[in-house]
């Protein structure tokens, strides 16, 4: 899988073991290279472009789920560098948030590329239906709510209306925030400690020369955005490559189709997948991957479940929204890598009160390597060390 595919050259289709495909996918995201004893601000920007995003998730029994993907590939790091880089000053960051599998935070560079997404819910063609209204015969009430973001500076929706609500039942404001976010009319300036977002105008958040870069044609964005999940997943399927960004199938088909003819996706057949795949030219293939990590629930190797479970033969479902007594695994239960397989689950949450990271369950996939508890054990303390927790109690 070395060879380099010139436009036009029609080539062979390769095949590619499972095991294989599973050493290019764990490369390509980051595992296997040894983990620095002092992760500093370029190890984590080097970390999400690799990955092209980081997803946002409110839930923080453990930690917020931004901050994992960093920590599975890099071990310890400052979460104030990330901070700082998403939130921080207007000079200093590198990320923006935006919806891009979810809710994201992604770089900077990536902002042209989202554009079209910004101009299609601003007509009102995409976005939550509850919130489509706010492009047309709402359009005021929008107006209204950037109107004041323009005069009094960042604004939270507790700003606009106190009381009555929460994430379940958004206010008139806060649904109006929501599609101007959308549409990229207003973008996120930071977020309270409750981790609320805090919005202004994009003019005074994202720097000058970004936003100065030219909007690419909508179908040359969707193919770099393609391309971009390729090199972050090494070799994929159709379906994985439009599910990296959620784009429509007949643009991830179009923007493939291109990337094929050109050179940079290779067809290949994957033992035991019934789809057709794609290899990034530039991905490797390593001998072999010696790596240990606690995966997020929302972690890019895990979060296409049914990828997961073509990778690495693991069906894998969150059941944080499971009542209790229907949960087979776990209330926040982590994936548990271990070279190139997923071994098991661990379900943890992080007492801050008691200063205890706790291991509420562990489950083996069958037959585990013998060393498998003594390398979770280390990886649990390494996590909360990192969390500053003083112990792990099971």
């Amino acid at each position: 899988m070395t060879a380099r595919y010139r436009r036009g050259m029609p080539g062979r289709i390769e095949t590619l073991s499972l095991k294989a495909a599973r050493r290019v996918a764990l490369a390509a995201q980051g595992f296997g290279a040894s983990r620095t004893t002092a992760a500093n601000a370029g190890h984590l920007r080097r970390t999400v472009d690799r990955l092209s995003l980081h997803q946002i998730d409110s839930v923080s029994v453990l930690v917020r789920a931004h901050y994992l993907p960093a920590f599975s590939r890099l071990g310890p790091y400052d979460r104030a560098l990330l901070d700082r880089a998403a939130w921080g000053p207007k000079s200093r960051r590198t990320l923006f948030e935006y919806w891009a599998h979810e809710a994201s935070l992604l770089p900077l560079e990536l902002h042209p590329l989202l554009r079209w997404r910004m101009a299609e819910a601003e007509r009102g063609d995409i976005g939550w239906r509850s919130l489509r209204a706010f492009a047309g015969e709402r359009r005021r009430e929008a107006d209204a709510v950037l109107d004041r973001i323009r005069t009094e500076g960042p604004m939270a929706a507790s700003d606009f209306e106190k009381g009555g609500g929460g994430w379940w039942g958004w206010s008139g404001a806060k649904q109006a925030l929501e599609w101007l976010f959308w549409a990229g009319l207003v973008t996120a300036a930071t977020r309270k400690s409750s981790f609320e977002r805090i919005y202004d105008l994009p003019d005074r958040v994202i720097p000058a020369a970004i936003l100065a870069r030219p909007t690419p044609a909508p179908a040359d964005a969707k193919r770099a955005l393609v391309e971009r999940s390729a090199a972050a997943l090494g070799v994929a399927t159709a379906t994985d490559l439009r599910d990296y960004f959620r784009l429509d199938p007949a643009s991830a088909r179009t923007a493939i189709a291109d990337l094929v003819e050109d050179g940079v996706l290779i067809p290949v057949a994957v033992e035991g997948w019934k789809q057709h795949a794609f290899f990034h030219r530039d991905a490797r293939v390593p001998r072999r991957i010696r790596a240990a990590a606690l995966l997020a629930p929302f972690d890019p190797l895990v979060w296409e479940r049914s990828r997961t479970e073509r990778l690495f033969d693991f069906r894998y479902r969150i059941e944080i929204y499971t009542p209790a007594d229907k949960r087979v695994h776990g209330y926040y239960v982590l994936p548990f890598l271990l070279d190139e397989r997923l071994v098991g689950r661990v379900d943890l949450k992080a007492d801050r009160a008691r200063s205890r990271l706790l291991v509420r369950k562990v489950t083996w996939e069958s037959e585990p390597p013998p060393d498998a508890a003594d390398r979770l054990i280390s990886e649990l303390r390494l996590m909360a060390d990192w969390l500053a927790l003083e112990a792990v109690e099971q």
